[in-house]
């Protein structure tokens, strides 16, 4: 199992989320996933400790979805043993033949023997992404400031609740970097893949005609948030069709609505919620779907500026060059298509007789995974 470094991302995007530093380029190669068909030899499928052990499959997925017709926390489950999660998938859908029951010609024979071999494929995520935050303590040293041992230990409860807060921001971060790379790709591949990216202010005055609507002001124009919500509502219900447009890897997949995880900019929903809902009197008709919000998808800039939160600057998993992402609204995705698995928060300890103190080291690793072969649909003001 690969175990990548991570420390100075996750610093950078503390600092970007914490509006200390303004939202820049990050390298996704290193932080998310994209799956491999097949497993790679060398040491990297190895054990982390003798380094001689092959590390074993942990968890197998099967994609296996019933179709009946026509969120957004991305926390998966996390287990012991085992370093790889394995995704079975049956490929494409089988081909139909004839009847012959009701093709019967006298002297013909009818093979029941013949074997028929499904297509299986598999994709496998075995990395993972690391960091750790140390602190020493000594006791005994700081007893001179304070007067009693209540106020000694709510001294390093306050630093510990440092750390812990600390961890929380950067994992939030890496969960906003896991959705950037899947924002990122969908953008590099909206041409060979329109149905996974919709550019909204474009949409609207190519369907209206009403060439005042840009970007710049599209949160103050009523048509064009009522525009926006009506095809966001159209595309979580094309998603419940089985269908192989909204996916990158062109494969069979569709989305039930209890499958469906909904991120939306903060922004756009308080805009949608003033101009659209308080005056308008069959809110069914242009209410958004049910979502999660974001105020940034990756830093949150020096004043919070819609052009700062709306934006992402990542060089996404498979790629080298940087890819700026502006005015992003929302995503709409699978909840297969992305997540953060695996992830074990801990402390480990050790004592310094000589010098009497303790080094503590708040441990953190995750998995963090994009499926470009679920579905996934991302909306900007573009």
């Amino acid at each position: 199992m690969q175990v990548t470094q991570i420390a100075s991302i996750v610093n950078e995007v503390n600092a970007e989320m914490t509006g200390t530093e303004a939202v820049e380029n990050i390298d996704l190669n290193n932080v998310v996933e994209v799956g491999s068909e097949i497993i790679e030899s060398g040491a990297q499928r190895l054990d982390n400790y003798v380094r001689s052990l092959i590390d074993h499959i942990g968890k197998v997925v099967f994609v296996n979805r019933p179709y009946t017709g026509s969120t957004p926390s991305v926390m998966m489950d996390s287990w012991e043993y085992g370093a790889i999660l394995e995704k079975i998938q049956y490929e494409g859908v089988p081909e139909a033949e004839e009847n012959d029951t009701w093709n019967l010609q006298d002297g013909v024979s009818y093979d029941p023997n013949v074997f028929h071999k499904p297509t299986v494929s598999a994709k496998f995520y075995s990395d993972r992404r690391t960091f750790d935050v140390p602190m020493s303590f000594a006791h005994r040293q700081v007893k001179s400031a304070f007067s009693n041992a209540p106020q000694v230990q709510a001294f390093f409860s306050m630093i510990e609740t440092a750390i812990s807060n600390g961890q929380t921001v950067k994992m939030d971060g890496l969960v906003n970097l896991t959705i950037a790379n899947a924002i990122a790709t969908a953008y590099n591949n909206r041409v060979a893949h329109p149905a996974s990216y919709y550019p909204l202010v474009t949409m609207y005055v190519n369907d209206t005609g009403d060439s005042t609507v840009n970007s710049s002001n599209a949160l103050v124009k009523p048509e064009f948030i009522r525009y926006a919500s009506v095809t966001m509502r159209k595309v979580a219900s094309r998603l419940k069709k089985f269908s192989t447009v909204f996916n990158i890897g062109g494969k069979y997949r569709h989305t039930p609505k209890d499958r469906l995880n909904i991120i939306l900019h903060s922004d756009f929903t308080a805009v949608a919620e003033a101009y659209l809902y308080s005056d308008t009197f069959h809110q069914e008709y242009v209410k958004l779907p049910l979502a999660d919000e974001v105020a940034f998808w990756q830093g949150s800039g020096d004043t919070f500026a819609f052009s700062d939160t709306s934006k992402i600057i990542v060089t996404p998993t498979g790629t080298n060059d940087a890819v700026t992402v502006s005015n992003i609204v929302g995503i709409f995705f699978d909840r297969d298509a992305l997540g953060v698995t695996n992830m074990d928060r801990r402390v480990t300890s050790d004592y310094n007789a000589k010098g009497e103190f303790t080094n503590n080291w708040y441990k953190f690793d995750a998995g963090y995974f994009n499926d470009f072969n679920e579905n996934i649909a991302v909306f900007t003001l573009n």
